[in-house]
This record gives structure tokens, sequence and C-alpha cells, in this order.
């Protein structure tokens, strides 16, 4: 990985081919498993989309599988929201925890 003196990633990009919904898309990505991953994703969403919505034309279908994978991403935003709070509540319940520890073990 190089950088311009800019701030900006210059490592080479790979080309990638993949089908998406029956058509295929040339890429160029910087992991080719992610993006392989992803355009997995993506078109099985797109399928199975398609099989229950089989009488609906492509661009609908697509409309409603980006709305399904942003319903997927928003669901997993709010549980790592959810987590993080959590995490966040029982590190200070143990640094409380611990204060409260050396106080009682400490001689005055």
């Amino acid at each position: 990985m190089t950088d311009d003196g800019n701030g900006f990633d210059m490592t080479e990009k790979k080309k990638l081919k993949v089908k998406i919904f029956d058509k295929e898309y040339s890429l160029l990505v910087d992991n080719e498993e992610i993006a392989t991953e992803l355009a997995e994703y993506v078109n099985e969403v797109m399928e199975d989309t398609r099989s229950e919505l089989s009488d609906q034309p492509k661009d609908t279908i697509a409309i409603i599988a980006a709305l399904n994978i942003a319903y997927d991403l928003f669901m997993e935003r709010n549980r790592f929201k959810e987590f993080s709070i959590q995490a966040t509540d029982k590190i200070k319940k143990i640094k409380l925890l611990l204060n409260e520890s050396n106080q009682t073990t400490t001689p005055s």
C-alpha cells in the first residue's frame, strides 16, 4: 500500500467480473474476496426477490431488493449501536467497582 502524499491509497485495484441478476459486471476492487461475497449476497437477494415477485419488472425487483439490503444494514447498525451502549455501560460499572475496590483496600 502506498500513499500519494495527499492521504489517498494508491494500491492497485484488481479487475473482477461478477454476475448479478443474470448480467455480468466488470468491477475494479481492492479485495476480490469481499467483492465476490458482496456480489453473491446482492445476487441472492435479487433472486429471492424475483421468486417472491415474479410478475414484477426487473427495475421493481431491483428497488425492492435494494430496500431489503438497506433494511438488513439498518438492523445490523442498530444491533451494533445497542451492543456498543451495553458494552460501554458494563465498562463503566467495572471501572466503578475497581475504583471502589481500590479505595477499600488502600490503607488510610
